[in-house]
């Protein structure tokens, strides 16, 4: 399956949609002098009905891979914003090489038309992994089914890099941010782009609608305020593919009837 959506979403408006460093991003090759390069996909924001996802990835020479722990990389979730900050900088600084695809509440909605969650996860992995080309990818496992995920991405990666797909090495596992430093790193500038994101987004509507997620009683405050006031219809900013939001809208319409 093609899903020209994305791919043509993302080539006409790379400045909003990617964030990328200005470092060369190089591929070793088996059988020349370079060093064996790893890298590490993580996504963050894949949950909340609010505000974009952000897919980040890696790329580290292996002997280099330590310098990362010496940083004091870990698990994104359980560090401060302000830990965060200062790692996602470092990181970039020491990288080889890094890369954030930015997805927005519109593709999310458009691309659930013709695919599940599951796939559109593994088209995104296999976007970051286009821009870094490593020869060993560590991805966090967006499927119940860890080994199903690697073979996923292996796919669609072959779809615009048939040869490298048979040559490079995906390992995938649940909590892969909690194993390996270079997914923690990918997971640190995911978290960090979409927390900026967020910002802005608060900054342009003028308005404070918590951190996203349908979990966060002030997100969900601000949906049920917005769909009174509004006839149940949400703004751009809010993933409308999302059973929260329908959940509000039937919530809206008993409401209308009594």
């Amino acid at each position: 399956m093609d899903f020209h959506f994305f791919r043509d979403s993302v080539g006409q408006t790379i400045p909003l949609l990617t964030f990328i460093n200005n470092k060369k991003l190089s591929s070793f090759k088996s059988g020349d002098n370079r060093k064996m390069m790893i890298a590490g996909i993580d996504e963050a924001g894949k949950g909340p009905v609010i505000g974009p996802m952000c897919i980040g990835g890696v790329k580290i020479e292996e002997s280099r891979e330590h310098i990362l722990k010496v940083l004091g990389v870990a698990d994104s979730k359980k560090l401060t914003p302000r830990k965060r900050e200062q790692l996602a900088a470092q990181i970039k600084k020491h990288a080889d090489g890094f890369f954030v695809l930015e997805v927005s509440p519109s593709q999310i909605d458009e691309l659930r038309k013709i695919m599940t969650m599951n796939e559109i996860m593994v088209v995104c992995f296999s976007k970051v992994l286009e821009q870094l080309k490593p020869d060993l990818l560590y991805a966090d496992a967006a499927d119940v089914n860890e080994e199903r995920f690697a073979t996923n991405i292996r796919k669609q990666y072959s779809k615009t890099n048939p040869e490298h797909a048979k040559e490079i090495e995906i390992i995938s596992m649940h909590q892969a941010d909690a194993t390996y430093p270079v997914v923690s790193a990918a997971s640190i500038i995911a978290k960090v782009r979409r927390d900026e994101l967020i910002e802005e987004l608060k900054k342009e509507w003028g308005l404070d609608f918590g951190s996203g997620y349908p979990s966060d009683p002030k997100t969900r405050g601000f949906l049920l305020n917005w769909g009174k006031e509004h006839s149940g219809k949400f703004p751009e900013i809010v993933r409308q593919s999302w059973q929260t939001v329908e959940n509000i809208r039937e919530e809206l319409k008993k409401a209308e009837l009594k």
